[in-house]
């Protein structure tokens, strides 16, 4: 079985992962338990929210919401914090729907590639780590009414198929223990980022591939690390990059010591809502 979209394959062993796990501090709630202490720089990429506009849904940044509930926007933000409440589903006018949590959204993915590709020396060669905890992916599809049911077992089992092909890949991967998030390590280049946010290429409503918690060059120039309970990932790299990220207007980022705590009351600035 096969892929056919995928240009990842499974690493053998999980060697290019080792500078990793010897650097990475234990999960002590900062941003160096997320990504390696051993950059020059370190930034917060926020998630953002979305607000419905007809059939599309727009982007909005976490500053927007702080400046529209008179909250203060600064590296250690906190969604519960600038909303008011971690409890909200939405804020109608403002937003709809709340950033996503553990997944580093596609556009932004994207983003963070335009930027970072220009600052390694290998962009041909790099390495994906996946949660293990994602389990098997699901998908639900729009049929026609009046598909024939020869039609519909058909499109089942081509799913079934690929999903099981997904599962091999993984399976098939070295697997490597940062501290309670075991990971499975892909490689391939860089660019395959974009192959894990593509739909299913027939009908299936839901993407068949979870994105990497972990995700670096070869050369190790620099890292991106989206913890499963977080609305932020975090980027790791020399200065020049830094620079070149934070620049990049497509991004809301902000820069953070390697000590910034990541929890839901890092935010001292604005008031401590209950807790989630």
């Amino acid at each position: 079985m096969k892929i056919v979209s995928l240009r990842v394959s499974a690493s053998p062993d999980a060697d290019a992962a080792a500078w990793i796990l010897c650097a990475i501090r234990d999960f002590d709630y900062t941003v160096a338990s997320i990504v390696p202490p051993v950059f020059d720089a370190y930034a917060r990429v926020f998630h953002p929210a979305s607000r419905d506009r007809g059939e599309q849904r727009i982007a909005v940044s976490w500053a927007e919401v702080a400046r529209a509930n008179a909250r203060e926007m600064h590296p250690a933000a906190e969604w519960g914090s600038i909303t008011g409440c971690w409890d909200y589903q939405s804020q109608p006018g403002l937003w709809d729907g709340p950033p996503l949590t553990g997944r580093l959204p596609g556009e932004i993915a994207q983003r963070l590639l335009a930027v970072l590709v220009e600052h390694t020396d290998d962009p041909g060669q790099g390495f994906f780590g996946v949660w293990e905890g994602w389990g098997t992916p699901t998908g639900s599809f729009a049929l026609t009414p009046g598909t024939p049911e020869l039609a519909r077992r058909r499109q089942r089992d081509a799913f079934d198929a690929e999903v099981a092909a997904w599962v091999s890949l993984l399976e098939a991967g070295a697997s490597f223990q940062l501290p309670h998030r075991g990971m499975r390590l892909l490689r391939g280049p860089l660019v395959a980022i974009e192959d894990f946010y593509q739909p299913y290429h027939r009908e299936s409503s839901l993407c068949l591939c979870d994105p990497p918690s972990l995700w670096w060059p070869a050369d190790a120039s620099w890292i991106v690390g989206t913890d499963i309970d977080l609305m932020s990932t975090y980027v790791a790299a020399g200065s020049r990059a830094m620079q070149a990220l934070l620049a990049d207007e497509h991004l809301e980022a902000l820069p953070v010591p390697d000590c910034q705590s990541v929890t839901w009351e890092a935010d001292t600035l604005n008031p401590l809502p209950k807790p989630p």
